[in-house]
């Protein structure tokens, strides 16, 4: 089979497309898919670097989150047959023609989702629901500061937190990208490059915001702890901008703040079972057409270091696709 290997740390250039082993039958409780559609991360970015928690040695077959059709199931699964369109997670393998996957990892592609949008579904909106939902104890009518909004995780923050009742302030870079936030449902969508805390204060009437949503990290941080209201949430869902920053804890102090860590990774790993709820969850949600992913590129297999270079330029609006 055709695959992608990074063949050592660095960027996009590492990656190579190559002649590879199917991999074997599944085993118990696996089943193997031929992959349709994979979703490109950041993670991917890290990984290939050699600067992710997991750091697998090269060469290896990077990509987790992808979609496709059961081609062989193991034993005891029932729940999966040939011919079955699903989602499916994979430790590393998912640039690849076939993958094995856990099967109670998968889950069947609800009726109306296509398989580019199954690819992408998974990382993003199981981190915006539990950041949100979980994490931040989000409640209906609350405000919330979606930082990176026009991000994979930052369309599917604006599409939760608009499902649950909340009301969504967006951050980002271009009019296009402000643009694409107030089309993904966002109440208000701002510029947070000269400054933005007193145009959130003016949006909610002096207040603050409940709730920030932050996959940026770096100087954003401190203005977004000026943002929040009494009790406020900030949610520190990675670095982007360049790397943490410290926290000022007489913010926290003064106006009862929580500062808290997401990572979904670290759900999956602790608490399985709340992770495969929240997926269930999230599958009603998509089968209702309340959730429904943001594709604004495509790629081929062997494209797969330019749609990661996509993601470094930040030229995606949503999510990138190999296909």
């Amino acid at each position: 089979m055709k695959a992608i290997v990074c063949e050592a740390f660095g960027g996009p250039e590492v990656l190579a497309l190559r002649d590879v082993p199917d991999p074997p039958p599944p085993g118990p409780g696996e089943i193997q898919v031929s992959i349709g559609a994979r979703g490109v991360q950041y993670v991917d970015v890290l990984m290939l670097a050699g600067k992710y928690q997991f750091r697998p040695e090269p060469p290896f077959i990077p990509g987790n989150e992808a979609a496709g059709v059961v081609t062989a199931v193991g034993q005891s699964v029932a729940d999966f047959h040939v011919g079955d369109r699903v989602m499916s997670r994979h430790t590393l393998g998912a640039c690849a023609e076939l993958g094995n996957a856990k099967a109670a990892l998968c889950d069947k592609i609800p009726d109306g989702m296509s398989i580019e949008q199954a690819g992408v579904f998974r990382g993003a909106y199981a981190t915006a629901y539990h950041a949100l939902l979980q994490r931040g104890r989000m409640a209906a009518g609350e405000w919330v500061l979606v930082h990176g909004a026009a991000g994979g995780i930052g369309i599917a923050a604006i599409q939760v937190a608009k499902v649950f009742g909340a009301q969504v302030i967006a951050t980002a870079s271009t009019e296009a990208k402000r643009a694409a936030c107030l089309e993904e449902g966002a109440d208000h969508a701002i510029d947070y490059r000269n400054g933005f805390v007193d145009k959130v204060k003016a949006l909610t009437g002096g207040r603050g915001v409940d709730i920030v949503y932050d996959p940026i990290g770096d100087k954003v941080a401190d203005e977004s702890l000026r943002c929040l209201a009494w009790g406020g949430r900030l949610l520190i869902l990675g670095f982007l901008g360049g790397g943490p920053t410290a926290i000022k804890s007489n913010y926290l102090l003064i106006k009862g703040i929580d500062a808290i860590g997401v990572r979904i990774g670290g759900l999956n790993e602790n608490n399985p079972e709340l992770a495969l709820a929240n997926m269930k969850t999230l599958m009603v949600l998509a089968a209702q057409g309340k959730l429904k992913p943001r594709i604004s590129h495509r790629f081929r297999l062997d494209q797969t270091a330019e749609a990661l270079q996509a993601v470094i330029d930040r030229a995606v609006i949503g999510k990138a696709v190999v296909i």
